[in-house]
C-alpha cells in the first residue's frame, strides 16, 4: 500500500484495438470510469493545487430530522402512543431523505484551484462547469454569515475580467479557497 497506508485509487480501463476508435457512436470516451471531473480535464503540467466541495454542514436538516425521529420514538414508549410513533417515522423518512440528499449534491459537486484555471463543476447526468483562468480573475469576494465563520462556510464570487462572475454557495473553509486563487 502506498499514500500513507492506504490504498490507491483505481479506475476503470476499457483496452480498445489499435486502429479502433476510442469513443462509442454518442461521443462519449471509452474507459474513463467515474474519476473526478478535474481529472479527466488537466491539460499537461496543470496541478491540481486546493479542492474542496459543498461544506458538511448541508447534512444538518437531515441529522436534526433523524434526532427529532429518535426522540419522538423514545417518548412513544417504543410505539405505544401510535400518533407520536407515526410522526417519527416521518420525520425518520425525511430524515434519511435528506442525508442521502445532501450526500448527493456534494458527491456531484467539484470546485478545483489547478495552477492555470478554478474549475467549479455541479450536476451528475447534467453537468453544469465553470473554469476561468488565473490570469483572468479580477478579484474574489467571501461572503460569510456569523455561524459560517463559526463552522467554516461561505459564498465566494469568483469575479473575472469580462469573464462574468460565478458565486459558488456553501463552500468548506472558503478563505483557504480564495488564498489559494488570489497568491501567485
Amino acid at each position: 500500500m502506498q499514500n500513507g497506508g492506504m490504498a490507491p485509487k483505481r479506475r476503470l480501463y476499457i483496452p480498445v484495438r489499435s486502429g479502433a476508435s476510442n469513443t462509442l457512436g454518442s461521443g462519449m470516451q471509452l474507459g474513463t470510469g467515474m474519476g473526478r471531473y478535474i481529472e479527466d480535464i488537466l491539460q499537461p503540467g496543470e496541478k491540481v493545487l486546493y479542492s474542496t466541495t459543498i461544506h458538511g454542514i448541508v447534512y444538518a436538516p437531515g441529522l436534526l430530522c433523524l434526532a427529532g425521529a429518535g426522540a419522538c420514538l423514545v417518548a412513544s414508549g417504543g410505539g405505544v402512543i401510535f400518533p407520536l410513533a407515526a410522526v417519527g417515522a416521518l420525520l425518520g423518512l425525511a430524515g434519511v431523505f435528506l442525508v442521502v440528499k445532501a450526500w448527493f449534491q456534494r458527491w456531484i459537486t467539484e470546485t478545483d484551484v489547478t495552477s492555470l484555471r478554478v474549475v467549479h463543476k455541479e450536476g451528475f447526468i447534467q453537468r453544469q462547469t465553470f473554469e476561468i483562468s488565473l490570469d483572468k480573475i479580477e478579484s474574489v469576494d467571501v461572503t460569510q454569515s456569523i455561524l459560517g465563520r463559526i463552522f467554516g462556510w461561505g459564498d465566494v464570487k469568483v469575479n473575472g475580467v469580462g469573464e462574468g462572475t460565478k458565486t459558488i454557495k456553501m463552500i468548506g473553509a472558503p478563505i483557504e479557497f480564495r488564498n489559494h486563487i488570489t497568491a501567485r
